[in-house]
């Protein structure tokens, strides 16, 4: 090995931390001063509340933490009102002829023609006057658009 080229190991290193903690420790330096120690550390002592947040990054952390909870909320909310069973048929965006013969038969909401769909089937809304296989093609794919359960094909 090369002579003079290692530095001088001090066994007897003092560090001494800001918070007035001293200990001793083998060093290249002879004295160390350090900020924080296992002492004053918050993670050490169990005070991590008591950290300070000076730039607010905490606060703004929550803030968009509790505006992805509302945005969730807000979403699942609205696909809850798409398929929900009170909504008028008129949301459905079908023909005039087709909604005033359902508005004839007494069938003002999705919750009315799935119950008919359900009970009587496909028959069942054939019987209604001027409903026919076309509408109720338009309909059934209209309902399963929005996310409604229809049984039967089309």
């Amino acid at each position: 090995m090369k002579k003079n080229i290692h530095p001088v190991y001090y066994t007897d290193a003092k560090v001494t931390c800001a918070c007035g903690n001293t200990w001793t420790t083998g060093s290249i330096k002879k004295e160390i001063r350090t900020e924080v120690c296992s002492a004053c550390h918050p993670f050490f002592t169990g005070q991590q509340q008591r950290m300070l947040d000076m730039e607010g990054q905490v606060d703004r952390f929550y803030r968009r933490l509790q505006a992805r909870q509302e945005f969730l909320e807000e979403k699942k909310s609205r696909e809850e009102a798409k398929t929900s069973p009170d909504r008028p048929l008129e949301d459905l965006e079908l023909s005039k002829r087709s909604l005033d013969a359902l508005a004839k038969a007494g069938l003002y909401k999705v919750a009315d023609v799935l119950d008919k769909l359900t009970s009587g089937g496909d028959e069942a809304m054939l019987t209604i006057e001027g409903f026919g296989q076309k509408s109720l093609i338009d309909l059934k794919k209209k309902l399963r658009a929005l996310g409604y359960e229809v049984a039967g094909k089309e």
